[in-house]
C-alpha cells in the first residue's frame, strides 16, 4: 500500500461564506456528514474524481494554534507504526489513535517544522 495523500480539509470561521467560495470558483459540491458544521466535498466528477475533502469549522489542534491553511491526510497502512516512526524522527502525536467509524483509524501529528498532518488506517486494514 502507498502512502498517498487521500484526504484534504478546508478550515473556516464563516462555513457559509466558504462554502460558497469554493462553489462558485471551483465548482465543488458539499454534503452534510456527521458532526454539525461538517461537509464532505467532491471536487470532481464521475471521470475525474479528485481528492475527496471536507469543510468544517475552524478549531484548535494544538492549543493556542489555529489551523490556518488545508489539513491533508495520508493514507497508511499501519497507523501505529507510523506513529512508532514519528516519534522515533523528531515529530509528536497531538491526536491519540482514534477510529471513525466506516473511516479508520486516525492520529494527528506535528512534523518537527510545525506542520500538523492527520494520518489515517483505511477501515478495510484491521488495527492492532
Amino acid at each position: 500500500m502507498s502512502n498517498n495523500l487521500c484526504f484534504f480539509a478546508v478550515h473556516a470561521d464563516n462555513l457559509p461564506r466558504a462554502r460558497r467560495f469554493y462553489e462558485s470558483v471551483f465548482g465543488w459540491k458539499f454534503q452534510p456528514w456527521g458532526p454539525p458544521g461538517f461537509f464532505l466535498i467532491a471536487t470532481g466528477d464521475a471521470e475525474d474524481p479528485g481528492i475527496q475533502g471536507a469543510l468544517q469549522q475552524r478549531h484548535e489542534v494544538v492549543a493556542g494554534e489555529r489551523i490556518n491553511g488545508y489539513e491533508c491526510t495520508i493514507s497508511v497502512p499501519d497507523v501505529d507504526a507510523t506513529a512508532a516512526a514519528v516519534a522515533a524522527n523528531g515529530g509528536k502525536i497531538i491526536l491519540a489513535k482514534c477510529e471513525i467509524p466506516t473511516v479508520g483509524w486516525l492520529i494527528k501529528i506535528q512534523d518537527p517544522e510545525g506542520n500538523v498532518v492527520c494520518v489515517k488506517q483505511p477501515a478495510s486494514v484491521p488495527s492492532q
